[in-house]
């Protein structure tokens, strides 16, 4: 065996069409990698030899990436830096998707998600604490379409304060739908991203809800997967009234980021709050994400960081 040989680690896929999936369009794929990792990648027919320090690493990228591929996933530059940042991480590789819907699946694409949804899949209370491009909300709505798709929950119920109008919905034209709209659409967003074209039935028929924090009062919410995002702009009252809205199976995640808190004049923040009651508590997670978990356009990061530098100066 040569010097080079030695160095050298020789992959086989016998797909060559997933092979082409694989490297990606002009191979921008294996780019990514190189540059990452500090390897070199060559072909040969469905031959893939990987050299550098980091082949072995490399090897398990392209290993779970052709997996992903083979089971029909599409493989993007996205899922590439997701598995770059598992590997990273210290960890094989990324964990399993979950189902959303038929046909759909959404998988974390960071080690910091990874640990959020399996928080969510052991408590009935999680919260989701960090900045934007993280994945917050998007991956609460991907876990109650999951837990709506396994019939584990019978309604999912999004909500949002309503802090640019005062709560004072009523203002605002048209039914309480319409009112609420324009603060719920991230969310949205996300569910019908998740969930495609069932989304739009699912919030006809009601099993999709749109309850703004100050209508959320007095319920009972069973057999529920509720989603309360934004919440660094509720005051403490407003939120122990969110969390003592759970019922029976029911379940619950709460998104939000200190720093980006709208509240007016010296009001104390209720995620704050319940954050230092709570934290440790059985039947409750928290999972907290850094600027390096977003995974956003890599510009969101460095914007982020930017911020966090400023602040501290």
């Amino acid at each position: 065996m040569t010097a080079r040989r030695a160095r050298q680690l020789t992959l086989e896929f016998p797909d060559n069409s997933l092979l082409a999936q694989l490297a990606g369009p002009h191979h921008k794929h294996f780019a990514r990698l190189e540059q990452a990792l500090d390897v070199a990648i060559d072909t040969r027919g469905n031959l893939v030899g990987i050299e550098g320090a980091a082949r072995e690493r490399a090897g398990t990228i392209l290993r779970a990436l052709y997996a992903r591929a083979s089971a029909g996933e599409s493989i993007t530059l996205a899922e590439v830096d997701a598995e770059i940042r598992f590997t990273d991480a210290g960890r094989s590789a990324m964990p399993g998707a979950i189902k959303t819907a038929a046909g759909r699946a959404v998988r974390p694409r960071s080690p910091a998600q990874g640990a959020y949804i399996e928080l969510m899949q052991k408590n009935p209370l999680v919260f989701g604490i960090g900045p934007a491009g993280t994945g917050k909300t998007y991956l609460a709505a991907a876990f109650a379409a999951h837990m709506l798709h396994t019939r584990r929950v019978e309604r999912i119920i999004l909500s949002r304060p309503a802090l640019e109008a005062g709560e004072r919905l009523g203002f605002l034209p048209g039914d309480l739908k319409e009112k609420v709209d324009p603060y719920l659409r991230p969310l949205y967003d996300a569910l019908f991203d998740v969930l495609g074209e069932q989304a739009q039935r699912l919030t006809e028929q009601g099993v999709i809800e749109v309850a703004p924090l100050a209508f959320m009062r007095g319920r009972t919410l069973t057999r529920a997967f509720v989603i309360l995002d934004e919440a660094q702009n509720t005051t403490g009252a407003q939120m122990k009234m969110a969390l003592t809205r759970l019922g029976e199976d029911s379940h619950m995640v709460v998104t939000g980021d200190p720093s980006q808190s709208d509240l007016p004049g010296a009001q104390p923040e209720g995620l704050a709050e319940a954050l230092s009651f709570l934290e440790g508590v059985e039947g409750i997670g928290v999972a907290r994400f850094a600027e390096s978990d977003v995974v956003r356009h890599p510009l969101v990061g460095r914007i982020v960081a930017a911020y966090n530098r400023g602040a501290r100066t």
